[in-house]
């Protein structure tokens, strides 16, 4: 694996720590919502992870012949993260990893959210759809886009019933107009 691969990946799990790290609820935010799907994601994520990667590392399950496409997954990897920044700094205070509700918690309706509820998991997503396509391995990708959609979906089932017991029907005026996760598919 060239410098360049393990420097994308070193950012990548560095920017999700920092994230992890400096956008918790406060004290003052509504308090025992996220019902451990935080620690779930992790979990998942970091065994799903490396299990691929053991995968792809010892068995031939080729998605592409040439080594170019190795950095077709890399772009998708990066375009994953500026889209997902892009997304917490658009929601701005009131984005937090686990899953809340702030003082004044305002429902965002423009920008990314405008065509999807959840851009931030959607560039997650990508992001990881990135990296199987990276290890070129059809039961890596499988693996790693089976299991962050199954927690991804998890924690969206906690946050909208979050959403709906706040904002109520306007929250469920603005489900039928968006995509949740995957545009147009779901």
């Amino acid at each position: 694996m060239s410098s360049l691969f393990t420097a994308t990946y070193v950012i990548w799990f560095l920017t999700e720590a920092l994230l992890n790290r400096l956008l918790r609820s406060k004290s003052t935010d509504r308090q025992h919502t996220d019902k451990n799907s935080l620690a779930i994601i992790w979990v998942t994520v970091v065994l799903a992870n490396v299990l691929a990667v053991y995968i792809a590392m010892n068995f031939r399950f080729f998605i592409y012949s040439t080594p170019a496409f190795h950095y077709i997954g890399l772009g998708i990897i990066i375009t994953g993260i500026v889209l997902r920044f892009a997304a917490v700094f658009s929601l701005g205070a009131f984005f937090t990893v686990d899953v809340t509700i702030r003082e004044d918690h305002k429902l965002k309706r423009d920008g990314m959210y405008k065509y999807l509820r959840h851009p931030s998991y959607f560039a997650s997503l990508l992001s990881f759809a990135g990296f199987g396509i990276a290890l070129n391995n059809w039961v890596s990708l499988l693996l790693i886009i089976v299991s962050v959609l199954t927690v991804f979906t998890y924690r969206i089932k906690i946050e909208e019933k979050l959403l709906i017991e706040q904002f109520g029907n306007e929250y469920l005026d603005y489900k039928k107009s968006t995509s949740g996760l995957i545009p147009f598919l779901y």
